[in-house]
């Protein structure tokens, strides 16, 4: 049975703060150079990732193919990676909500891609883009917020897990679906998911394909919030973003010295996180929205 390659994250420290390096563990079975899939993906167009970047710093990503409940196409997978550069270099970044368009989330692949990518090894190739893809998004210096307004299937349910928060509307749906195409996630949606709610739900979600509606989602920690919107994408919007503000208050240096350390908390040994902690406090400690927070003068 093919595996997909494992990617692993090395911690990189600097006066700056931290981040995470990828790279990538082959499988002594098969090559898993990305060089080409990215060509295999352009072959199959249609729909958009849309960015909109305020000076808030606040951004929205928007699955945009609504012809196809927003599945990914693989020019879409594409460009998903090139928006999360984007936000990776955007230095005054400070929260970022991924929607989907015209009132539902996403329903993950395109099946005209993965019908044409039925072999394993660009299967593994595809999975490998997108595993990579997701985690960048999940590891952005940004607080991250899916808001699931309709449907997320498959894919679609992987996405949510990419990121810190999810909303969810009163008729919003988040689906493991895909048992039912004889598939188990690929594009790192179980790893995240055990994360989140634990082993046993994780289970339960993925064995049983079940459908999280906003009360059970609640109820197993996988959704934060239930949003009541009247009808209108902007309204349900506005929602989020109120909801996300609360949380990104304050100099864009600090929210992101905070998200870094909650990151390095989740995802590296004790005595590693202990040491990301401490550098990314130096990059905070005197700095001018300490000072300006604690009411002191600047001393040299």
């Amino acid at each position: 049975m093919a595996v997909c390659s494992a990617v692993r994250f090395r911690l990189i420290q600097s006066r700056s703060g931290v981040r995470f390096q990828s790279r990538t563990v082959h499988s002594s079975q098969t090559s898993l150079s990305t060089v080409g899939i990215r060509e295999n993906l352009r072959a199959f167009p249609g729909g958009s990732i849309d960015l909109k970047k305020r000076e808030s710093g606040m951004a929205v990503i928007t699955i945009n193919n609504p012809a196809r409940m927003n599945a990914f196409s693989g020019s879409m997978m594409i460009e998903l990676e090139e928006r999360v550069h984007e936000l990776e270099t955007w230095s005054e970044g400070k929260g970022v909500i991924v929607q989907g368009a015209a009132g539902t989330f996403c329903s993950g692949s395109d099946l005209n891609a993965v019908r044409a990518m039925a072999n394993p090894q660009d299967g593994i190739k595809m999975c490998e883009f997108m595993q990579t893809t997701l985690t960048r998004l999940l590891r952005l210096p940004l607080i991250s917020v899916a808001l699931v307004e309709g449907k997320a299937l498959g894919g679609g349910a992987e996405l949510t897990t990419a990121c810190d928060f999810r909303l969810m509307t009163s008729g919003g749906v988040i689906q493991f679906v895909h048992k039912h195409m004889g598939l188990v996630p690929g594009w790192g949606g179980a790893s995240r998911l055990v994360r989140i709610v634990g082993s046993q739900n994780s289970l339960k979600l993925l064995a049983g394909a079940k459908m999280v509606d906003p009360e059970f989602g609640k109820q197993i920690g996988l959704v934060d919030e239930v949003l009541h919107c009247s009808s209108g994408e902007r309204n349900t919007l506005d929602q989020a973003e109120q909801w996300l503000s609360q949380f990104i208050k304050g100099p864009e240096a600090v929210i992101r010295a905070v998200k870094r350390v909650v990151l390095s908390g989740r995802e590296l040994p004790l005595e590693e996180a202990l040491t990301a902690e401490r550098n990314v406090f130096g990059t905070v400690w005197g700095a001018p929205p300490n000072h300006n927070l604690l009411g002191l003068k600047l001393r040299y």
